[in-house]
């Protein structure tokens, strides 16, 4: 299956994307949101717990999608205070599944440190080349879980044939 991988966005290993937009009078912001891989590896996102406005650090658990299939932890991409959220995923939280790049988003941060910390993510070509690595992984370990966050699970041991 082939994913959308929009060429204008920065990744993480964990599968959220990062866009830099302009908000008039907000300077250079990053809207977050989880990528088509993740989002189609989670299955049908039912519930969204969203992000408080705070300030988080890169790596924090910015949000929490709930699908049939688990719950998956959001990341701060980047470090910087959440100032808006997408309050459609309240109670469209299918808007991650039909559109992640699109009406999907889930947070819009004030960066703290926007040129060191953005050239730490991936760039399309990268994480397309990520993604290939974890599908050719899970098919050399034959792996009952899916895996989302791009490192093998603790439990992951127990299910080797």
């Amino acid at each position: 299956m082939k994913y959308v991988v929009p060429s204008d966005l920065y990744y993480t290993k964990e599968h959220e994307w990062a866009a830099v937009v302009n908000e008039s009078g907000e300077g250079k912001l990053v809207r977050v949101g989880v990528t088509d891989y993740a989002q189609s590896k989670l299955g049908d996102v039912v519930y969204a717990v969203l992000p408080v406005k705070k300030s988080y650090k890169k790596g924090d658990v910015l949000a929490e999608l709930e699908a049939y299939k688990g719950v998956s932890e959001v990341y701060a991409p980047v470090s910087g205070e959440v100032i808006d959220v997408n309050g459609s995923l309240g109670s469209s939280p299918e808007l991650v599944n039909q559109d992640p790049y699109g009406k999907g988003w889930i947070a819009l941060i004030k960066p703290t440190d926007l040129e060191g910390e953005i050239m730490s993510l991936l760039r399309a070509k990268d994480y397309e080349a990520f993604i290939l690595e974890l599908k050719r992984w899970t098919a050399d370990k034959k792996s009952v879980h899916t895996i989302i966050r791009g490192r093998r699970p603790r439990y992951a041991a127990n299910y080797r044939r």
